[in-house]
């Protein structure tokens, strides 16, 4: 599989350098909200949603910004445009879903200051994917995000049911949890190349 394939750069966001757990960008969701399973799928549709926004949006202004020798601008120009995708999509689950609006609480505008959004756009762009190669990139890394709150989400709703002992807290095996699903991810390491 070449590198430039879209099949390649899709598979690398999404397994191989999942921005979760082999890059560790955008824990402060993925510890928050990954306690239920529901949620953690609402949650990880939202960023998907955003990611992809964001990447079409960075694509078109990092060309614009080339053409007319403002690079400089990079940077604030991503922000303002991730910011105005989380309203659209905290506005949007808010009027059609205000149960998942409650339950994401403060997580949903902090899809904001996730660093995965604004390193997909910033690696993307360092990358130089052209329009379709940065569509699957925002794809295989939102997927892999929503799969890494899935799993943690999963994993968590099992262990309410398990006799944990009193020296492990909530905080603590959640970051266990996190720990050894990081680990198993950078088995996937390997298929880079």
């Amino acid at each position: 599989m070449s590198p430039d394939s879209h099949a390649f750069i899709f598979l690398n966001a999404f397994l191989i350098n999942n921005f979760v757990l082999a890059m560790f960008l955008g824990l402060c969701p993925f510890l928050g909200v990954s306690g239920k399973v529901k949620t953690a799928w609402n949650m990880g549709l939202a960023v998907i949603f955003v990611m992809l926004v964001s990447s079409v949006c960075a694509f078109g202004i990092n060309h614009l910004l080339v053409r007319f020798d403002l690079e400089f601008l990079r940077l604030i120009s991503y922000i303002a445009v991730i910011a105005s995708a989380v309203q659209l999509v905290e506005m949007f689950v808010k009027k059609f879903s205000p149960a998942l609006f409650r339950t994401l609480g403060i997580f949903l505008p902090l899809i904001t200051t996730n660093c995965a959004i604004l390193g997909l756009a910033l690696f993307q762009t360092n990358r130089e994917y052209d329009f379709t190669q940065c569509l699957a990139f925002s794809l295989g890394a939102g997927a892999g995000f929503t799969l890494a709150l899935v799993l943690m989400a999963g994993l968590r709703e099992k262990l309410e049911l398990a006799d944990v002992p009193d020296t492990v807290t909530q905080a603590a095996l959640s970051l266990m949890i996190a720990g050894l699903l990081s680990l198993t991810f950078m088995g996937f390491a390997g298929l880079g190349g």
